[in-house]
């Protein structure tokens, strides 16, 4: 049997590894308080030089794409994690729902829809992240947990309506995100709910903010 595990990073590309978590993680703080600050604000939240981030990402733009591209993968593995859940449906998608917020499902979106163009990579990313989200959404319906008329495009605005509660302290603006988390839960739940009045967003509408 072939061992599939990943042999792990050498030191030179471990501290690489690192060191871009670091900047990613600085420009995700230091964008989402702040979408009009410099990379420059990003190089001194991180600790490193601006010459070190420039190595990296040639423009706040390519930073953003990296920070997006980021955010999917994050996205699709805790829609996998759910999907791979063979405990009950309902129960699986409301820890997929609060685990994507607190990795920030959206927040990106929210405020840089249409302020940088998206890769070829990104799109295919995006439409994996659809499709993965289909499944789950097909799962949830055929168990009678979610009502018929729910689509992925909802579940993307949702996580941008979210992420648009925002207080002076981060943290009591966590806590009330999952307030209305809550919310929401509750009325998704409800599969025999009257049809919602206007349909959902189509993926086009929902990818085309990013096209410039």
């Amino acid at each position: 049997m072939s061992d599939t595990t990943s042999a792990p990073l050498s030191g030179r590309r471990a501290q690489a590894a690192r060191n871009d978590q670091v900047i990613l993680d600085a420009a995700r703080a230091v964008l989402l308080a702040d979408p009009g600050a410099p990379i420059a604000a990003v190089a001194r939240h991180a600790g490193v030089g601006i010459s070190a981030l420039y190595r990296r990402y040639r423009s706040k733009e390519e930073l953003l794409q990296r920070l997006a591209l980021d955010g999917l993968h994050r996205y699709t593995a805790e829609a996998e994690a759910a999907l791979a859940d063979d405990g009950d449906p309902w129960a699986a998608f409301a820890r997929f729902m609060r685990r994507s917020l607190d990795a920030g499902a959206s927040s990106l979106t929210l405020w840089f829809a249409g302020a940088f163009t998206a890769t070829g990579e990104l799109n295919r990313e995006g439409r994996r992240a659809y499709e993965i989200t289909q499944r789950l959404l097909d799962r949830l319906k055929a168990a009678g947990a979610l009502r018929r008329d729910v689509e992925v495009g909802d579940i993307s605005l949702l996580f941008e309506q979210l992420q648009a509660v925002q207080v002076d302290d981060q943290r009591r603006a966590a806590k009330l995100r999952h307030r209305y988390l809550a919310l929401i839960l509750d009325s998704l739940h409800l599969a025999s709910a009257p049809p919602l009045p206007a349909p959902p967003p189509r993926w086009e509408e929902i990818s085309g903010r990013f096209t410039r």
